[in-house]
C-alpha cells in the first residue's frame, strides 16, 4: 500500500525563495509570476509593521503562507508579497472540557490538526490533510467531510489597515458562510492569530459525512477514535489527489477549483428539468432556507469533462474532477482557460453557473 504523502511537503519552509521574487515555487499550483517586492516575516509584530509600512490600505499587499488556495496571474503581483512564517500555538482558556487555543496565522494547518488530535482535542479532526496555514482557514471558512472551521473559531485577531489597529473580531462578526467570510476578497484585514475552541475527548465529533461514515464502517452520527477519524480522512484525501505530493502532478492544484452550487427553488426545478431527459435525478442535499446544494463534480462530469481532461499543460486531475492541475508545463492563463471551458460547458448544459473557490490574484476567470 502506498504511504500517504506528507501534507507539509510543499510547506513554505520546504521551498526556497528565489532571488528574482518568483511566486511559482510558493504556491501549490506551481504557477504565478513575480512579486514587485517580497518580504519574509516570522513574528506577528513584524507582520503588522511590514503591512503598515506599505502605506495603508491603498498599496497592494498579498499575504502568502502555504499558497494552497490562491491562483496568481502570470504577470505576478504588482505590490508587496508578505511571506508568512509566524508560528505558535498556546492555550488561553480552559472551561470544563472546552479548551481555547490561540494559533499564529502562519502555523501549518495540518501540523496543528495532527497535534490537537494527539492531545485528545476534538473539533477539527475531519479537516486533516488540508494544506495551507491556520490563518487562511477563517478567510475561506475551510470545510471538508462534514466540518467547517467556523464551528470551532471563537475569534480572529486581525490588523485593520483602514483604522491602523489590531482588533479582535468575534466569530459572529466574521461573516462566515459556505467557503467565505468578510476576510475573503478584502484587502482591509490581515489575519494575525485565530482562537479555536476544541473539546477534550477521546472520540471525534459525530460523523456527518456519508462517504466518511462508510469508510469508517459506522453510521452517520456515530463517533470514532480521533486518530481513526484523522487517518481515514487522510487516506480518502490522498486517494483523490488532495494531499500534496511533490512527485504527483495530480496534487499540484488548489484543491477544489469550483464550489458546489447552492440553488434556490426555481433554479433547482430548472436543473431537474434539464437533467430529466437523461432519466437521472441530480444528487443534492439541503442548504437551508429552501435552497439545495448540488455537487459541482457531478455537473462537470455530465457536461462532458472527465477526469484527466486536458488543456495546454494543465488538466483535470485523474483522481478528482474538481481539481484543476498544472502538469508541469502549464501557465495560469492556460489553467483559467480550462476553468472557463468547464464553467461555460456546465452553464450551457445545465443552466448552472459555477464559481471559483480559490482567490484569484492579478487574474480573472
Amino acid at each position: 500500500m502506498k504511504a500517504v504523502p506528507d501534507v507539509n511537503a510543499h510547506s513554505v519552509d520546504a521551498v526556497s525563495v528565489k532571488s528574482d521574487n518568483s511566486l511559482e515555487p510558493l504556491t501549490t499550483l506551481r504557477l504565478g509570476g513575480k512579486a514587485s517586492t517580497l518580504a519574509v516575516v516570522s513574528e506577528t509584530r513584524e507582520l503588522v509593521d511590514t503591512v503598515r509600512g506599505c502605506g495603508g490600505s491603498a498599496e497592494p499587499v498579498l499575504i502568502l503562507a502555504g499558497g494552497s488556495n490562491v491562483v496568481i496571474g502570470d504577470d505576478g503581483f504588482p505590490g508587496t508579497v508578505v511571506l508568512l512564517r509566524t508560528r505558535g500555538v498556546r492555550e488561553i482558556a480552559r472551561r470544563a472540557d472546552e479548551v481555547v487555543l490561540r494559533v499564529a496565522a502562519g502555523e501549518p494547518w495540518d501540523g496543528f490538526v495532527a497535534d490537537v488530535v494527539q492531545r485528545g482535542l476534538s473539533g477539527v479532526e475531519c479537516l486533516s490533510g488540508i494544506p495551507g496555514s491556520a490563518g487562511a482557514t477563517p478567510i475561506q471558512n475551510v470545510g471538508a467531510y462534514g466540518q467547517e472551521v467556523a464551528e470551532t473559531i471563537v475569534a480572529v485577531h486581525v490588523y485593520d489597515r483602514e483604522t491602523d489597529r489590531v482588533v479582535e473580531m468575534p466569530a459572529a462578526e466574521c461573516g462566515f458562510a459556505y467557503r467565505t467570510s468578510v476576510f475573503k476578497h478584502s484587502a482591509r484585514w490581515v489575519v494575525l492569530e485565530v482562537d479555536f475552541q476544541l473539546t477534550a475527548a477521546a472520540e471525534s465529533v459525530p460523523i456527518r459525512y456519508a462517504e466518511l461514515a462508510r469508510r469508517l464502517g459506522v453510521a452517520v452520527g456515530d463517533r470514532v477514535p480521533l486518530d481513526q477519524a484523522r487517518d481515514t480522512v487522510l487516506k480518502l484525501r490522498a486517494g483523490k489527489g488532495m494531499v500534496l505530493d511533490r512527485d504527483d502532478p495530480d496534487t499540484w492544484s488548489v484543491g477544489s477549483f469550483f464550489t458546489n452550487p447552492v440553488l434556490d427553488a426555481d433554479a433547482w426545478d430548472g436543473l431537474r428539468g434539464r437533467v430529466g431527459a437523461d432519466g437521472a435525478e441530480p444528487p443534492s442535499w439541503p442548504a437551508g432556507d429552501g435552497a439545495v446544494k448540488v455537487p459541482a463534480a457531478w455537473l462537470i462530469e455530465r457536461a462532458g469533462f472527465h477526469k484527466g481532461y486536458a488543456g495546454d499543460g494543465v488538466a483535470i486531475s485523474t483522481k478528482h474532477t474538481l481539481a484543476l492541475t498544472n502538469r508541469g508545463t502549464g501557465t495560469t492563463g492556460a489553467l483559467l482557460a480550462l476553468a472557463r471551458e468547464i464553467r461555460d460547458g456546465v452553464h450551457d448544459r445545465f443552466g448552472v453557473l459555477l464559481h471559483p473557490e480559490p482567490v484569484l490574484v492579478n487574474c480573472a476567470l
